[in-house]
């Protein structure tokens, strides 16, 4: 019998295991529209995958989605056709390939191989043999080489330097330096763009009356800098695994979403403060942390979302909460409630998450200015809504995550332009300790500044 016989061939190696769950993982974020967070987190708990593994496996899927766009500009120079002839698949192996060699302590030798093998039982034997090319080509230049070999000079097209250098579609740079200039912030662009770049820290929220910080403390979390309720979890891990977390006293939310919360829930009222309205509610992050400041003043919260599959995320929140807390699904531009109803009221308004890349790597790639513009009708009739849904003396906290002029003030301009029955109050003193919040009245929270998520809130007082 000849040696060639399939019979006495090797058996060809299997693909690592984590490798091989990043790839399908980042599959499943660019041909099905997956958010990278939810699809990860799944495949890391049904994989059982925690540890090293689990973290080499995020920054695999994180860092290859957050670098996309400079990667695909290093491929275009070593695949020998447009990029958008290659089959999708074939593409985010590449990309998957060029993070580890571009951006990771891999060494280059390991990286090909793994990614060679993978390529075979991912994608056919046909196709390794490109793949073990185009990376080879890939790996003879640093990601600083190929920087300068492919981006333009930054002296005369500075936003076109950057969208290379730092992975950020231009009209985004753009929109932050001009976000950045509003506020006055001169010369912060490329530290904004940096902290796009890290990658986020697991921000714990202790809600107050189910959980201690302490409790957060001795799991192993250091407390925030700001929020009297945070914690940061060091080192990552699996927050599930804190008992708090897991049932529910505690959970998973950015320091800025708390920072935002807590002022509404302090800002000055007089009179009742018995009802209180969060309009745009689902997942609940914000939902449950109000609901427990709620139960402190014997003041109860309803929560309302349009989508009924959030809104049992909502419930789910809150389930933890002691109070006959209310979940309704509707469209809260059109409230079943009378005018005036509530003391509190806060609209965290659906938005283009510009202020959320960090933590969601994808979302840089797939938002467009036509995106945004798309969402300001929304964002108007919902803030005029929340204004219409409080009482006289009563505040509404209108909230984005986002910097780009065109869903913060603009909003709002354009909303109080049309009434003179509210007006925005000065929100600083509501950020007790918080440097660098700008000439207010309205607050902008930034990543570089301030770690957290680029949150906005204006404080709309009505008369």
């Amino acid at each position: 019998m000849s040696d060639r016989s399939p019979r006495n061939r090797a058996p060809q190696r299997r693909p690592d295991q984590v490798r091989q769950l990043a790839y399908r993982v980042i599959r499943q974020v660019t041909a099905e529209d997956g958010y990278a967070n939810l699809v990860l987190n799944k495949a890391l708990r049904d994989q059982r995958m925690s540890g090293r593994d689990a973290a080499f496996c995020t920054e695999l899927v994180h860092g290859t989605l957050r670098w996309q766009g400079t990667y695909d500009a290093v491929l275009a120079r070593c695949v020998s056709r447009p990029l958008p002839e290659l089959d999708a698949n074939l593409l985010d192996l590449l990309r998957l390939g060029t993070h580890q060699l571009l951006r990771m302590r891999v060494d280059s030798y390991a990286a090909v191989n793994e990614m060679v093998t993978l390529t075979r039982f991912e994608a056919g034997q046909s196709r390794s043999g490109l793949v073990n090319a185009v990376l080879r080509k890939v790996s003879q230049r640093t990601l600083d080489q190929w920087i300068a070999t492919i981006a333009p000079s930054r002296e005369d097209d500075e936003y076109g330097y950057l969208a290379i250098a730092k992975a950020h579609p231009r009209w985004v740079i753009e929109t932050f330096d001009d976000a950045l200039g509003v506020r006055g912030i001169e010369g912060d662009l490329v530290d904004l763009l940096d902290a796009d770049n890290d990658p986020p820290r697991v921000t714990l929220v202790a809600r107050p009356g189910l959980a201690e910080l302490d409790e957060l403390v001795e799991a192993g979390a250091t407390r925030t800098r700001w929020s009297p309720y945070g914690a940061v979890l060091q080192g990552g891990g699996d927050p599930g695994r804190i008992g708090a977390v897991a049932t529910g006293r505690a959970g998973v939310q950015d320091e800025g979403s708390q920072l935002v919360a807590a002022a509404l829930a302090t800002a000055p009222l007089e009179g009742e403060d018995a009802r209180w309205l969060d309009l745009c509610a689902g997942p609940g992050g914000k939902s449950a942390l109000l609901a427990s400041l709620a139960n402190q003043r014997d003041a109860l919260l309803t929560a309302v979302e349009p989508q009924e599959h959030r809104a049992e995320l909502v419930r789910s929140n809150l389930r933890a909460v002691p109070g006959d807390h209310t979940v309704l699904v509707g469209d809260g531009r059109n409230p079943t409630w009378p005018a005036g109803s509530y003391d509190r009221v806060l609209v965290d308004v659906p938005c283009s998450g510009l202020g959320a890349l960090r933590r969601r790597p994808e979302a840089r790639w797939r938002r467009t200015p036509e995106d945004v513009a798309g969402l300001q009708p929304l964002q108007e009739a919902l803030l005029a809504s929340a204004i219409t849904s409080v009482r006289p003396g009563g505040v509404v906290a209108y909230v984005t995550c986002s910097p780009h002029y065109g869903e913060t003030r603009a909003v709002v301009d354009a909303v109080l332009n049309g009434r003179s029955d509210a007006e925005v109050e000065d929100a600083r003193e509501l950020f007790p300790g918080v440097p660098a919040l700008g000439g207010g009245p309205d607050v902008q929270l930034w990543p570089h500044l301030h770690g957290t998520d680029a949150m906005y809130l204006a404080l709309i007082r009505r008369h």
